[in-house]
């Protein structure tokens, strides 16, 4: 019995220990949080204190104007890209023939 109660006295310490470290760390993360404005989650992953303001809505409204712009200009992007695809990948002479059509029409 004197054997046990040794090891687990041994051994309290390091527990002890580890225990310090998670909890000193989930302080340490729960204080960045705050600190940098993110919202505080529960147990479950939901938001304790989500921030439904005027200023967020105003937030979520602009970034969505600006989705919906860069979504546009990757779209026209996405044109001209596949248009300089076909003028590489066409072969010297069809590409040499359509040049030299356009030539022909502005003569």
């Amino acid at each position: 019995m004197t054997e046990k109660l040794v090891f687990i006295q041994g051994l309290f310490p390091l527990i002890a220990v580890i225990v310090s470290v998670a909890i000193a760390g989930w302080v340490v993360t729960t204080w960045l949080r705050i600190k940098n404005g993110y919202p505080l989650d529960g147990s479950w992953g939901q938001a304790l204190y989500p921030k439904n303001n005027d200023e967020t809505v105003e937030r979520v409204k602009l970034l969505s104007q600006e989705n919906a712009q860069l979504r546009a200009e990757l779209g026209s992007i996405k044109d001209r890209l596949a248009n300089v695809e076909r003028i590489v990948t066409d072969s010297s002479h069809v590409l040499d023939r359509e040049i030299e059509q356009l030539r022909g029409t502005r003569n």
